[in-house]
């Protein structure tokens, strides 16, 4: 592994491209399943969060918006327990089908579909602009790159409900270095969207249709990260093999993804906090009187991480100068976490880490820094993945705008 870790990024790149099947991404339109919504409702009703972003009762609320909201094949009564969870996926893959057979989802014409998300951060607008695209699955290590390890039982329940209903139910995020010009001028000459909506984080999330055949050649050269979805990755590349084994090539052979060029675009990678037990963390370098004041002194440059420890409202905040370069997370675990033997739970919200601790639910909790799509890139050139939960990307594109069928004909 050093040896791999000291030849230049040029050098693995070059090998990566000679060793594996696919030298590059390769994309192409496809034909999306919509939600006829003048007939069945609002984007709102209809769409939802990514399923591993919402919460039970995020998860209520968005099953009683419709009968035909995106949760209902995603979760399909999550909470129920009196069933196995193979009669849930079956549940699932025929409501999809009733929808498709009632006209509820209509298939549209192949295309690409440009994806654009305006939001507030830190008081500043911005925006994010991509393609929902078909990528052709490939092993990990070639144009297809990981930058998180996996969770074994999450892969096993995604790969469960993917063999039933047989379709891309949520575009993977994935960004790659750019940047492409053409693909920004396509941007910019786009007029209204056929799907426009505005989240519960109030960002506006907009759909079009592109049906420009240069865009596969624009794009040809380009590696992918993937951003969020490796579970979801992961899985479509099991499931390609399974089907390749039985049927020969299909259109398993691809996966729907949402591709965002990070040096135009510039993706937000947030923290993802740590809600640790079962370990003792170090003292912090220093001590701040509240959260907000702690969160703004952590550092990704030279990593700087807050730690929280204690119960009620004496729990004690402070920043934790950590041993190793960036980013924070991965020296983190390498210092502090990596075969501790410690519980984690992983939260978005720092408030939440901190309620955890307060609450004698935890034995402690870590703050982390945000980082950068550039960092993440230095990770993987070194030949290492982050931890897992590593990075949080936002905004993330909406479930249900489009979906695939994986189904031949």
């Amino acid at each position: 592994m050093k040896g791999w870790r000291a030849c230049s990024a040029k050098y693995r790149d070059a090998v990566r491209r000679l060793c594996y099947t696919y030298p590059v991404s390769r994309i192409s339109p496809f034909p999306g399943l919509i939600f006829d919504l003048p007939r069945v409702g609002t984007p709102e009703q209809l769409t939802s969060p990514p399923y591993d972003v919402i919460s039970d009762e995020q998860q209520q609320r968005y099953r009683a918006l419709s009968p035909h909201n995106v949760v209902h094949l995603e979760f399909n009564d999550k909470e129920t327990n009196h069933e196995s969870r193979s009669e849930l996926y079956e549940r699932s893959a025929s409501l999809l089908n009733q929808w498709r057979e009632g006209s509820i989802l209509l298939e549209d014409e192949p295309s690409y579909y440009p994806y654009r998300m305006d939001f507030q951060l830190g008081g500043r607008a911005h925006s994010i602009r991509g393609l929902v695209c078909a990528v052709e699955i490939e092993p990990w290590g070639g144009s297809i790159i990981p930058h998180e390890r996996t969770l074994p039982h999450t892969v096993d329940d995604r790969l469960g409900l993917l063999r039933a209903v047989q379709a891309n139910l949520s575009p993977v995020y994935s960004v790659f270095a750019g940047p492409v010009p053409q693909l920004g001028e396509l941007f910019d000459s786009l007029d209204q969207p056929f799907i426009s909506l505005e989240d519960h984080e109030s960002v506006t999330h907009r759909l079009w249709r592109s049906r420009d055949d240069r865009i596969a050649e624009w794009l040809e050269d380009q590696d992918l990260l993937i951003a969020d979805g490796h579970h979801r990755y992961t899985t479509a590349l099991t499931f390609r093999d399974e089907m390749r084994e039985l049927h020969g090539p299909g259109p398993w052979d691809h996966i729907m993804m949402l591709i965002v060029d990070s040096a135009t675009e510039e993706p937000p990678v947030l923290p993802i906090h740590r809600i640790v037990s079962g370990v003792s963390l170090p003292e912090p370098s220093t001590t701040v009187a509240d959260l907000g004041t702690l969160l703004a002194s952590l550092s990704d440059d030279t990593p700087t991480v807050g730690v929280t420890r204690g119960s009620g409202e004496s729990a004690s905040l402070g920043a934790l100068r950590l041993e190793g370069g960036p980013p924070a997370v991965v020296a983190l675990h390498e210092s502090l976490l990596d075969d501790s033997g410690a519980s984690l739970t992983f939260v978005a919200d720092p408030n939440e880490a901190l309620s955890a601790v307060r609450s004698e639910r935890a034995d402690a909790a870590v703050f982390l820094p945000a980082t950068t799509t550039a960092r993440i890139r230095e990770v993987i050139d070194r030949g290492e993945r982050m931890p897992q939960k590593s990075t949080f990307f936002w905004p993330k594109p909406r479930t249900g705008m489009v979906m695939r069928s994986l189904k031949p004909g």
